[in-house]
Formats: C-alpha cells, sequence, structure tokens
C-alpha cells in the first residue's frame, strides 16, 4: 500500500486541497502534526479512520506506524503542515520507507507563507522593490545551518525575506537585520494562519521585537521582512504594461 504525504496547509480545514480531502477521507490511518492543526480538519477524515497526533512521537515511532501500517495493507496519510516542500523531514521519512521497500507519494498544500500574505493582502514580489523571496529558518534547538546560508547573506540582496521557526529569536533576528534593511522596513509577523487563533502582528524591524514579546508568542508563527511589504507608489508591471508589444510571445 502506499503512503501519501499531504499538505494541509496552514491548518484551516477549508484551505487543504481536493485531493487530499479525498485521500483523508479514503485513509485507514491518518498520522497528523496536532502542535500545527487546528483540529477541524478531522472533519475530512473518515470516522472509521485512526488518527494518530504525532507531536510527541520521535522519528522511530511515527516510521514504525508508516511502515507497520503499510504493511498490514491499510491506506495511510501522513500530513504535514503547509508544504511537504518546505521543513517537513519529507526527505528523511521517504529515504526510510524506500529502505522499507514502502511505495510513498506527495500531494502539496498551502504553505505558510503564502497563507501569511494573503492574511495581510500583500504580493511579496513588487516590481523594482523585490523581486525575490528568501525562505530560511533561525537555528536554536534545531539543525545546524549549512555554511553559507547566514542570514546577512541573504539580508544583503534586499529579498523579501520569509522566516520559519524563529519567533523566539525575533529580536536577535530584527538587530541583525537592521543594518539592511533599515529600522522602518515593514515587518508582519504571523501566527496560526487561517486558525481560530491567528493573530496578525505589523510593524517594522525597530520595533516588531517588543509586540512579539508582549504577545507571548512561542510558536506557530512565520516573520515576514521586507520593502514589498508596503511598497512607496509601486511601480506598474511590464506585463501589463499598456506600452508592451503583445504581438511578441516572449
Amino acid at each position: 500500500m502506499t503512503v501519501h504525504f499531504v499538505g494541509a496547509g496552514p491548518g484551516a480545514a477549508d484551505l487543504l486541497t481536493l485531493r487530499a480531502a479525498d485521500l483523508l477521507a479514503n485513509a485507514d490511518v491518518v498520522l497528523y502534526p496536532g502542535t500545527y492543526l487546528d483540529e477541524g480538519f478531522l472533519v475530512h477524515v473518515s470516522p472509521d479512520a485512526e488518527l494518530v497526533d504525532t507531536q510527541d512521537l520521535d522519528l522511530d515511532q511515527i516510521m514504525a506506524r508508516l511502515v507497520g501500517a503499510s504493511r498490514d495493507g491499510l491506506e495511510v496519510v501522513r500530513l504535514v503542515s503547509g508544504d511537504p516542500s518546505v521543513y517537513s523531514a519529507l526527505t528523511e521519512q521517504t529515504h526510510r520507507l524506500d529502505q522499507a521497500g514502502v511505495e510513498w507519494d506527495v500531494t502539496p498544500g498551502v504553505p505558510a507563507y503564502a497563507a501569511a500574505a494573503a492574511l495581510v493582502g500583500r504580493e511579496l514580489t513588487v516590481p523594482l522593490v523585490a523581486q525575490s523571496v528568501v525562505l530560511t529558518r533561525a537555528q536554536a534547538r534545531s539543525t545546524a545551518m549549512p555554511a553559507g546560508e547566514e542570514l546577512a547573506s541573504f539580508a544583503a540582496t534586499g529579498a523579501t525575506l520569509v522566516v520559519h521557526l524563529a519567533i523566539t529569536r525575533t529580536r536577535e533576528l530584527m538587530d541583525e537585520l537592521a543594518g539592511h534593511y533599515g529600522v522602518d522596513c515593514p515587518v508582519v509577523v504571523v501566527h496560526r494562519a487561517s486558525q481560530p487563533g491567528q493573530l496578525v502582528l505589523r510593524g517594522t524591524v525597530g520595533d516588531i521585537a517588543e509586540q512579539v514579546e508582549l504577545a507571548g508568542l512561542r510558536q506557530a508563527a512565520v516573520i515576514l521582512v521586507g520593502r514589498a511589504l508596503e511598497p512607496d507608489d509601486p511601480a506598474q508591471s511590464f506585463l501589463y504594461d499598456p506600452a508592451r508589444d503583445r504581438s511578441q510571445k516572449r
């Protein structure tokens, strides 16, 4: 049988893809990260399915459930928050499934940063302001960052930054970014985007840390940094410029 890795989106039940909802409805076993997901998404799961909250399980325990259920001939969904392509531990899990001879596939989901940008109605790539988005994280009680992926290196490009897994280090990060973006650069922090307890904080590099600390945020938040969040008189995209010659395909 197949283990389906499914992006659960930012947590709201109605932000699952149609494919994800169908897989959940037909699953015999569903493993889900209870720390990050609103339990409302379980409405898509069959009442006969076994539910396993993985927030207190280590990788060995999770893999034992995945492999065991598959070998028992059961359809398994492994839900991951956001999209499986980013910070989902997909690589190590699928590597172990390959070693065990278990089939698997991946269904994408709405990434948390996209849900955060949607909440505040902002495009992260604005003409002549920022045309690149950097997805990164901070390192504290987690795997070390590879050499060359220092936050300052990304900040030097002026791209819009999306920082995951870093909310407890907001003040330290803003101190590091101030020299590149300026203390007046817009920052948005979104906690539990799309879920009942969602919280949006708007500020600047200079003052967002105080807001985060006053709100007591410790997890499940994404930090967006960049001038694209509040562009001054944004330029018009060449793609839609009336003067553009549309007789050419490119």
